[in-house]
């Protein structure tokens, strides 16, 4: 069994301690009303747009979400979180020692021993949710867990709709598939970006994402039979019907949509697997990017 495997396995019991450690950061993640951006690169750029899109729905205060080398440095923010798992991603320890001084940031990393420790003015770390594999999985999800439950938005259902997504089958014919298209609206755009960058990591595959409104905006000119299209979170109206009537496989998600993640995080590592890729090592790619210096 690849890393990969295993540590998506893990992620029921990394919400849960994710969630329970969310109560001794308050004075350290946003409170109401703050003015807030959160960074990242790839992966946590990602879970950052999941994070803003959910903090404005919950009327919490503007958030917005930025990959870190896309930072509008003009921009007045009452705090900064980064978003590293590896705590060494040049972009990140760059926006980092840029804002010292003039914001309150904060960093959730998986690594305390990396230079993130000082380079934030606060630190949240899930040594819990390391990874061996280059692939991210239950790091973002578990700090978008510590996320949600900061808001108040985690339940144990969610906890249990992980498992669920972790033990029943995928559809059948569904690892066939020769493109695939994942759909979100508010929080879960994020998501469903994350997803489509999971199976481009492990399986090479062919994948679009898109807000599900836009999708018919073009995009769905691609969809005919042999390809997938799966909704993270509620379909629009009509949409499933109209996907069907290409000839298209559509994907209804019904669960949790974290959950519905890890299932798509499952199809990833089934497509390479099914195509004799190894999906802990993808082409071209590193755990972090460090780039040299000028």
């Amino acid at each position: 069994m690849s890393h990969v495997q295993n540590e998506l396995n893990s992620q029921p019991e990394n919400w849960t301690r994710a969630a329970e450690l969310a109560a001794g950061h308050r004075d350290v993640l946003p409170a109401p009303g703050e003015r807030v951006a959160i960074v990242g690169c790839g992966t946590s750029w990602f879970m950052g747009q999941a994070f803003a899109a959910l903090r404005e729905q919950a009327g919490e205060g503007e958030t917005d979400a930025f990959a870190a080398s896309e930072f509008p440095s003009g921009r007045a923010y009452d705090r900064v979180i980064a978003l590293t798992r590896s705590g060494t991603t040049t972009e990140v320890l760059g926006l980092l020692g840029e804002l010292s001084g003039k914001v309150r940031t904060v960093a959730i990393t998986a690594d305390p021993a990396t230079p993130v420790m000082t380079a934030a003015d606060d630190v949240v770390v899930l040594d819990f949710a390391d990874e061996q594999s280059v692939v991210q999985t239950r790091f973002a999800t578990t700090a978008l867990t510590l996320l949600r439950a900061h808001l108040g938005l985690h339940t144990d259902a969610a906890v249990a709709d992980a498992r669920t997504a972790l033990a029943e089958p995928l559809p059948e014919g569904l690892v066939e598939s020769r493109q695939f298209t994942f759909l979100g609206r508010g929080w879960t755009v994020g998501l469903a970006n994350e997803a489509a960058l999971k199976m481009r990591e492990a399986s090479l595959s062919w994948t679009e994402a898109y807000p599900a409104m836009e999708y018919r905006h073009g995009p769905i000119s691609v969809t005919t039979s042999g390809t997938a299209t799966w909704m993270i979170g509620e379909a629009p109206e009509g949409l499933a019907e109209q996907v069907r009537g290409t000839g298209a496989r559509w994907v209804n998600g019904t669960l949790d949509p974290l959950a519905e993640l890890v299932r798509a995080q499952r199809l990833a590592v089934a497509v390479a697997e099914a195509r004799g890729l190894d999906p802990d090592v993808p082409r071209h790619l590193t755990r972090s990017v460090i780039l040299p210096s000028a």
